[in-house]
């Protein structure tokens, strides 16, 4: 895999409640001149969700995981394991994939060693926690960002994360002239909308 690859593979949660962390981790990447990919940037239902899910992990050099989401789910009384699943698949391949060992990858849980609990097989990672706060998770990813591409010209986390609030503010604003409602964004429309805000403020 050719050290210019940027592209970012994102495993996190994408329900509401995680809206915050994953907005702040789109708009680090970005911002960072990395190209931020995930499970939700292509809706065709003709295509197999774990098939799209490994040629994504195929095309990033760059991923970052979020395992943090242990809880059960209301109705089934159990607990979603799709982050630690893409995980593992990211690891396999970097492993095992043919031009994959220049992978690499950060992750990230609430609280730096919570997963030995229930992930215990990753023991020896180096482990990100960012405590639910979407400023510390911009300071540990940008810092991360900085030493595996050794691109000086990543801004510090401190520096991201004050653009990041601005942007937030800038939102609603740039949503309102484009018709769009903040809480309906696609992962589409968030990394475009990303991108605007960086041009328009460079």
């Amino acid at each position: 895999m050719a050290s210019t690859n940027r592209n970012v593979f994102i495993n996190c949660p994408f329900d509401a409640a995680y809206r915050d962390l994953f907005r702040a981790t789109i708009f680090t990447v970005k911002r960072s001149g990395f190209q931020p990919r995930c499970a939700l940037e292509v809706d065709d239902a003709s295509e197999n969700r774990l098939e799209k899910i490994c040629k994504i992990i195929a095309e990033c050099r760059y991923g970052v995981h979020d395992i943090s989401r242990t809880s059960l789910d209301r109705s089934s009384r159990l607990p979603r394991f799709n982050m630690p699943l893409e995980l593992g698949l990211f690891i396999g391949a970097k492993k095992f994939g043919e031009d994959q060992g220049a992978k690499r990858c950060t992750i990230f849980d609430t609280e730096r060693y919570r997963y030995q609990k229930f992930v215990s097989d990753i023991a020896g990672q180096d482990i990100h926690a960012h405590g639910n706060d979407p400023r510390r998770l911009i300071v540990e990813l940008a810092g991360w960002l900085r030493d595996q591409s050794r691109d000086t010209k990543v801004p510090g986390g401190r520096a991201i994360a004050v653009e990041f609030t601005r942007f937030l503010r800038w939102l609603p604003t740039i949503c309102r002239r484009r018709r769009l409602v903040p809480d309906e964004l696609t992962f589409g429309d968030l990394a475009q909308l990303v991108a605007a805000y960086i041009a328009e403020t460079a």
